[in-house]
């Protein structure tokens, strides 16, 4: 009897997610769901991970509506999974357990089959919980250790300095290159921790694409044989290893495997199902999928990826037309897919790779991205920072910013790059290639959530921050985990202009004020603006507009604050008259998806304030001026 491999598809979340930024709009999606029926997908990966954020705060929809219609077409068809951060769900920072039951709960009820809890950190305790509460609900719990690299070696910033790595890892007498922290029997340890968790499937969830196929040769046989519940194995192309390191997967036993639909894989996503279909035909393996009906789904996602032009990474080169290349591939070609298999049986990965990468070519799909390579990033992680960058009008900065991520993990304890991590680490990047620009001290600009991971409040990191450095980010050389007792439950206010209608209608609502206050916020306004809207019109006449009052041009004599960086402002808590100094809060805005406080470089009385909440801001726009 032939193997069979099962196949989780994430086209409608992590496919997006990598190659457009999750710009995808609901209408869209409702086109794709019903050719979906008929692939029988054994997983379908839809909601979680970005998708809450991303849905609300750049397509004004409710992450409970998507879920709510991907449930209603698949169920009985195929399971619908998620992707939980464990204790930081589908947001930024640690949350209570309450908020995570009532998100698990809320969600399993309107249709979620699977959930993929994962910490960024590879803190068991932070998913603990998690599955727990997952199980207990009738969900099933699949857990995920994060895969990631070792330093190569010692930074070039840091060759000077004398015992850099001594001071990182511990110990005066500590060789300068220091012993692996991720070995195989890390990964297969941490796997085991969460089985014994009661995980009812592990993921190697190796969101940069970093895992080599060699690596995977040696580490899948290991997870293989340490676990008695089935093994997934999810991977990245943006580095060049994806497709070669899902055969060697493949080959090795691995029970279930991630990917995407023709347009929507390869690149900074995981490897096409088409090309993995081709290496299973060849291997005699069947793939649980109706081939079929993939075929109708990937007809369909052309017009679906036009509509994604402007978030589209790659949109001047597709990748070319499967069904024709594929129809007149040549025999060289052909061949290269039986060279594949060889040397990836014999763990050859020079010629696996060199096989791989010529397959790819021929198809059409982006070579290895060296820089991403290089600065050991996720493929969503640089999507994000591509896209969050042009809205900011500063695409220059991305070069250097990426340059200056490996610093920024190894100051922050050598974290796994995934959400959040990837974006606070992101975030922190850019910031610190602005504080060159402008010729200031290293990390004088620090986002909030920054702080926060190096004060020890995401949990424990795989190695030990340097506490000169932690004392240098956060004041105090001291350690201190996240108290949930300091969560903050949001205000559900009455909204006066709107006739005194709550901003969050139901508990669903007031769940994503919990998960993302500011994001939340904004598009719950919006949602009670558009039914106030509508229920006024089917009363009255529009009011006609007013005529809009020209402001006269104010000039500044006093000492300004500028937007170190673009973003929106969420809170003000200065204002005009207030005496202030130097390190007192003045205002918080959001850059890049993280919080951050902002103090002036002076002791001074405010003056004006040119900027209100909710106002979108560039980057060195006066904000306030002070006497």
């Amino acid at each position: 009897m032939a193997k069979v491999l099962k196949i989780r598809d994430l086209t409608l979340r992590d496919g997006q997610q990598s190659l457009f930024a999750t710009r995808m709009k609901q209408e869209n999606i409702d086109k794709l769901l019903p050719l979906y029926r008929e692939a029988k997908f054994y997983i379908m990966e839809v909601w979680g991970g970005a998708v809450p954020d991303s849905v609300m705060r750049y397509l004004g929809e409710s992450p409970w509506d998507r879920l709510r219609a991907c449930s209603k077409e698949m169920k009985g068809i195929s399971l619908l999974s998620a992707l939980s951060r464990g204790r930081n769900l589908f947001g930024y920072v640690p949350y209570p357990n309450y908020v995570l039951e009532g998100f698990y709960k809320e969600a399993i009820k309107n249709g979620l089959n699977v959930m993929r809890i994962f910490d960024a950190l590879n803190d068991i305790d932070n998913i603990r919980d998690s599955v727990k509460m997952i199980n207990d609900l009738g969900g099933i719990s699949d857990t995920a250790v994060c895969y990631t690299v070792d330093p190569k070696d010692e930074p070039k910033q840091d060759v000077k300095k004398k015992g850099f790595f001594a001071r990182l890892f511990g110990g005066n007498d500590a060789p300068q290159v220091p012993e692996k922290i991720f070995t195989d029997d890390y990964f297969v340890n941490k796997a085991k921790e969460m089985e014994a968790l009661g995980a009812k499937m592990v993921t190697l969830k190796d969101m940069a694409g970093l895992v080599n196929p060699s690596r995977i040769y040696s580490l899948m046989p290991k997870l293989k044989q340490a676990l008695k519940v089935p093994v997934d194995f999810h991977t990245h192309c943006t580095p060049g290893y994806g497709l070669a390191a899902v055969l060697t997967a493949i080959i090795k036993g691995v029970d279930i495997v991630d990917t995407n639909i023709w347009w929507f894989g390869g690149g900074s996503a995981a490897p096409a199902i088409e090309l993995v279909w081709i290496f299973c035909q060849k291997l005699g393996i069947e793939m649980d999928v109706n081939m079929e009906a993939v075929a109708k789904i990937r007809e369909a996602l052309k017009e679906a990826r036009k509509a994604l032009a402007d978030f589209d990474l790659n949109k001047d080169k597709w990748p070319n037309d499967f069904d024709e290349y594929y129809k007149n591939m040549p025999k060289e070609i052909d061949a290269e897919f039986d060279r594949a298999i060889h040397a990836a049986t014999e763990d050859n990965e020079e010629a696996l790779l060199d096989a791989c990468h010529k397959i790819e070519a021929y198809f059409g799909f982006p070579k290895p991205n060296e820089l991403v390579k290089n600065a050991e990033v996720p493929g969503g992680m640089y999507s994000n920072m591509v896209a969050n960058l042009r809205a900011l009008h500063a695409e220059d900065v991305l070069d250097e910013a990426m340059a200056l991520i490996p610093k920024v993990r190894r100051d922050a304890g050598l974290v796994p790059l995934v959400t959040p991590t990837s974006q606070i680490v992101g975030s922190q990047a850019v910031a610190l290639a602005l504080d060159r620009r402008k010729g200031v001290a290293d990390y004088s600009n620090k986002n909030n959530q920054f702080i926060s991971l190096v004060k020890g409040e995401y949990g424990k990191t795989p190695v030990a921050i340097d506490p000169a450095f932690r004392e240098k980010i956060t004041g105090s050389a001291e350690e201190k985990p996240y108290d949930t007792s300091s969560f903050r439950e949001p205000a559900n206010p009455e909204l006066p202009e709107f006739d005194g209608m709550k901003l969050a209608q139901n508990d669903e609502e007031y769940l994503l004020l919990e998960l993302l206050p500011a994001v939340a916020n904004t598009f719950l306004k919006n949602r009670r603006k558009a039914e106030y809207d509508a229920k006024k019109a089917s009363e009255e006449a529009a009011a006609p507009k007013k005529e809009e009052k020209v402001e006269e041009k104010v000039e500044i004599t006093g000492p300004v604050l500028r937007a170190p960086m673009g973003g929106t402002i969420i809170e003000i808590i200065a204002k005009p008259g207030d005496v202030v100094k130097s390190n007192d809060t003045v205002l918080v805005y959001e850059a890049m998806k993280m919080e951050n406080d902002l103090q002036p470089d002076l002791d001074g009385k405010v003056k004006r304030i040119f900027v209100k909440e909710g106002d979108v801001i560039a980057t060195d726009q006066i904000l306030i001026e002070f006497e």
